[in-house]
């Protein structure tokens, strides 16, 4: 019934494994989702998957696929081949071929009164898997990745988001294209920094908004910190004056999603 591949030496194999590398994926504008679990979330956001491969080891494939997926859009893979396209550990036996997803800015109509999250320099898979999560848990209108440091369909931050990478309206761009458009839609941008006395919790959240929260390391730019309608501060009790940036991101949209609801 479907395509069976036993060799490693197959070119559909020594592709894959090409886009393993992020500048193959983006060169080549496709990405790798792999498990059961991202692959129908991305399904349900509307990815184009071209390609669905599973291990000789899965007897019955999963029907959210097969009613999802084309027969002649899915190939059987040796099961003792599947490891060299995996990149996990311990692989469930599950992974797509998909195009590469991209939202253009400039085309974006905002809802009246958005929530908008900034991540500015962010590297860490981890950390951008958790934020998207916590983004999508609360209802984030969209997410401006700026000056990434990350390639976004990272197998890694896929993983970490629990394929929330797909369910989040994100786009790439630079700060000042971000700052451009925030300013010209009059959505107010709230930077965040342990600069200064304006509480978080003070902060009216039900209005437009735009969060902007910095690298692990160093926090937000002065492209922001000058450019930013307020600064606002998480009060802390300990002997350091920074959060984890995934972190910061759930303490002000608990807060943010408090007063919304």
């Amino acid at each position: 019934m479907y395509k069976i591949i036993n060799s490693p030496q197959n070119q559909i194999i020594k592709k894959i494994i090409k886009l393993k590398k992020s500048r193959n994926r983006k060169k080549e504008k496709h990405i790798l989702i792999e498990g059961l679990r991202e692959i129908i979330i991305a399904l349900k956001a509307d990815i184009k998957i071209e390609t669905l491969f599973f291990s000789s080891d899965i007897s019955t494939i999963n029907s959210k696929l097969t009613r999802n997926i084309k027969s002649e859009k899915i190939i059987q893979i040796d099961n003792k081949i599947f490891p060299k396209i995996s990149n996990r550990e311990n692989p469930d036996g599950y992974l797509a071929l998909a195009a590469y997803a991209e939202n253009d800015l400039k085309k974006y109509k905002p809802k009246n009164n958005p929530l908008i999250l900034i991540l500015e320099k962010l590297e860490k898979p981890g950390n951008f898997g958790a934020i998207f999560r916590t983004a999508d848990a609360f209802g984030v209108d969209a997410i401006f990745i700026c000056e990434a440091q990350t390639d976004l369909y990272n197998p890694n931050i896929i993983r970490a988001s629990l394929g929330t990478v797909f369910t989040n309206k994100i786009f790439i761009c630079s700060s000042n294209e971000a700052i451009l458009w925030l300013q010209k839609n009059k959505i107010k941008i709230l930077a965040t920094t342990p600069h200064t006395d304006n509480n978080f919790y003070n902060i009216d959240y039900t209005r437009s908004a735009a969060i902007a929260i910095g690298s692990e390391d160093k926090g937000l730019t002065d492209v922001w910190l000058n450019k930013c309608d307020k600064k606002i501060l998480i009060p802390m009790k300990g002997k350091i004056n920074s959060l984890n940036a995934s972190a910061s991101a759930a303490i002000i949209l608990t807060e943010a999603n408090r007063q919304r609801i």
